[in-house]
């Protein structure tokens, strides 16, 4: 070994690098040496974990293929046990087979250290086929069968399950599907008209009622702006007795009467009740007093009431309305569709607080208001004659009575009055019906002696006598087995014509009735209006009864002249003494002046209806005649003498049929005209004295005040001549 040899120059103590060895025991030169066995040894385990991966790869796709051959089997393991179970034949289910014992474990051989790679035992990474909660464990070299149990768990079918949940959804949907199509297309009208309905209310618009005047405008009714009072049932907040306790005092009705309108929800046929009028026409600090309660079921709407600024003034001329605006008698019920106009209404939407809801639906029809009525009467005659009338009815204890002026010519009434009366503004505050009666033209009686100017006209027109002829009167007549009697004693005697209407002679004018002919007399009723309304414009206006010749009896022929056997209204009779006046022409007696449409446009009346009865001549005569009476010496009238104007009436005496039966007392009358010389207006009065009295010394005094006022109220120039003097005794 040479000094350039690096062997020598390692450190002598330290071991030769060919002795050194290796972690695995080898000498550094051996690891050199066996370079390409390393390389060999590194192949082979390679090979071998490629062969490790294999092998696990086999095992998993060997347990795959067990666990569901394992399955199947299980399977038809409970196939064949439902099978038994439904055919009754149970057999020992079969034990599985024995699992075989593992002796050992695989080991590879240990190398021997002759210098080549000893191959070492192979390690496992993990179980090749771990075993599976509630499985059978299966080997890692091969296929293990698994044999059912006695009794396994049903295992569920998701299949199944999920098909089952669709249905179940699908018919869902189609259900669903079926009831929006319902909702929305075939029910769908109906729905919203019901929900729409739940929330709609209608209220009335009143028409405003026309107003009632006077012949000079002056308005004897009319109607002012006031509230009506209602309510929705369904929407009244608390007890409807506690509401209806409240508002008693506030409208003037009993709460048993408001409590059943606010409770009740629905109607007979089950319909809902969004509207019901508690009261009409109160006044506006009454509605706005019940507006303060806040209650959502009660509606406060625009309204009218009816004001009579004259109260009982021609009360039962003018008539009276009811609650619901509607007129219930006199003009107001005989002109009601021309007074009333057509009413309005507003429809909207509420919500549960009663409050419009802003934007929804709302449909308003306007109102269109009443028209006015002008009458002919004149307010300031009418109350000079209701004043006296109800003191000559006072003045002799009269039940009832009735007192009337009409212009000669037009027929137009210019007073009615009738007692006893009421006041329209309250017409409900009355203790007898019989206080709305007009017994101008709706009290029928006997007209007794004011009857006898239909049979003087007559036997003038007739011939029977003449104006200044005379005839024997006897104190009686017989007829049939009634004796009639003269009520002035004159015994057997020859009067005058205007002697026998002076002393309203019974005798004397059934003897000009016999005269003229049952026939002819009767023709003569109908011509002066008897036995019909006049058709004045009063609801209910009565005809009275007239005889007709055929029904006479032995009796007629003295008590028809006389004013008996037959009734007649005070109207019919005012309207026979108005022909008289007229020079022989009947005139329709009437209210209306005319109508006056909203818009103020005047609806003129037609002329009244006119017929000739008498001549002209005939009447003249009878206008003197009729004088008697009242200036004659021995006249039924004398206490209606006038001064400084001469008038010319007839008084009569009749009876009151009640019941079939005449009632006690008398009905006394005085109906005539004035100025006898030029006639303008005719005036009748009635009475109904109980206990007995004539007609001139009852009615006499009202008959001169009444034409006192009326010929000085209209400026009639008074008589520039004394009355003529009448000689009574032929």
């Amino acid at each position: 070994m040479t000094e350039s040899d690096p062997r020598r120059r390692r450190d002598p103590s330290s071991i030769s690098r060919a002795r050194r060895y290796t972690p695995r025991g080898r000498t550094v030169r051996e690891a050199a040496d066996g370079a390409e066995d390393n390389r060999a040894r590194e192949n082979g385990a390679r090979d071998r974990e490629a062969a490790r991966r294999e092998r696990n790869r086999t095992a998993q796709q060997h347990e795959t293929d067990d666990l569901a051959a394992r399955r199947r089997r299980e399977a038809a393991a409970r196939s064949r046990e439902r099978r038994q179970r439904e055919t009754g034949t149970v057999t020992e289910p079969r034990k599985p087979e024995a699992e075989p014992r593992r002796t050992g474990t695989v080991r590879s051989e240990p190398v021997r250290r002759t210098g080549t790679v000893r191959p070492g035992p192979t390690r496992r990474t993990g179980p090749i086929n771990p075993p599976r909660r509630g499985g059978t464990r299966v080997r890692a070299t091969g296929p293990i069968e698994v044999r059912p149990q006695a009794s396994l768990p049903r295992i569920g079918n998701p299949r199944r399950r999920l098909r089952m949940a669709a249905a179940f959804v699908m018919i869902l949907l189609i259900v669903s599907g079926a009831r929006l199509v319902q909702l929305q297309v075939t029910d769908s009208a109906a729905y919203a008209a019901e929900a729409l309905n739940q929330r709609l209310t209608t209220e009335p618009l009143p028409a405003e009622r026309g107003a009632i005047l006077d012949r000079n405008g002056n308005r004897l009714a009319y109607s002012i702006e006031a509230n009506y009072i209602a309510v929705d049932p369904g929407m009244v907040k608390g007890d409807p007795a506690e509401l209806a306790a409240r508002l008693t005092s506030l409208l003037g009705r009993p709460a048993s009467d408001l409590e059943p309108i606010i409770a009740t929800k629905e109607t007979a046929q089950g319909d809902p009740i969004r509207f019901a009028y508690l009261q009409r026409g109160v006044d506006l600090a009454i509605g706005d007093e019940i507006r303060e309660f806040e209650n959502p079921g009660l509606i406060i709407g625009e309204d009218e009431r009816r004001v009579v600024p004259g109260h009982d003034l021609a009360a039962n001329v003018i008539g009276f309305t009811g609650g619901e605006g509607n007129g219930l008698g006199g003009l107001e019920a005989t002109y009601d569709d021309w007074l009333s106009g057509e009413d309005g209404e507003v429809s909207y939407e509420r919500s549960q607080s009663g409050q419009p809801i802003p934007g929804a639906f709302y449909r308003e029809e306007e109102a269109v208001p009443g028209n006015d009525l002008q009458l002919t009467l004149d307010d300031k005659l009418q109350f000079q004659v209701q004043n006296i009338l109800q003191d000559t009815v006072k003045e002799h204890d009269a039940e009832f009575g009735s007192a009337l002026v009409m212009e000669v010519g037009s027929g137009e009434m210019l007073a009615m009055a009738s007692t006893p009366t009421y006041d329209a503004a309250n017409p409900f505050d009355v203790d007898d019906p019989e206080a709305y009666r007009d017994y101008a033209t709706q009290a029928t009686v006997d007209p007794g002696s004011i009857h006898k100017a239909i049979v003087f006209a007559a036997a003038l027109e007739e011939g029977c006598i003449k104006p200044d002829g005379t005839m024997p009167v006897e104190q009686t007549i017989t007829k049939g087995d009634t004796v009639y009697k003269d009520g002035y004693e004159h015994g057997d005697a020859v009067l005058s014509l205007a002697g026998i209407i002076a002393q309203s002679s019974n005798v004397g004018t059934i003897q000009l009735a016999d005269c003229i002919g049952k026939e002819k007399l009767y023709e003569y009723q109908l011509a002066f209006g008897l036995g019909r309304p006049t058709g004045v414009g009063i609801e209910g206006e009565a005809g009275g009864i007239l005889q007709e010749p055929q029904n006479w009896s032995g009796t007629s022929y003295g008590s028809v002249p006389i004013g008996h056997e037959g009734t007649a209204t005070i109207m019919q009779m005012a309207a026979l003494y108005g022909a008289i006046a007229n020079d022989g022409v009947y005139v329709q007696p009437t209210l209306i002046d005319h109508k006056i449409e909203a818009d103020g446009t005047v609806v003129e009346q037609p002329e009244p209806a006119t017929h000739r009865v008498v001549s002209q001549e005939t009447a003249e005569s009878l206008q003197y005649l009729l004088q008697a009476p009242i200036a004659a010496e021995t006249g039924t009238g004398r206490s209606a003498q006038l001064e400084n104007y001469h008038l010319a009436g007839k008084t009569g005496t009749g009876g009151l049929v009640v019941d079939g039966e005449y009632a006690p007392g008398n009905v006394t009358s005085f109906v005539g005209f004035a100025p006898a010389e030029d006639p303008q207006y005719v005036v009748a009065v009635s009475v109904y004295v109980p206990g007995g009295g004539g007609g001139g010394t009852t009615t006499g005094e009202a008959f001169k005040e009444i034409n006192e006022f009326a010929l000085g109220y209209f400026g009639v120039r008074p008589a520039t001549e004394p009355a003529p003097a009448f000689d009574v005794w032929g």
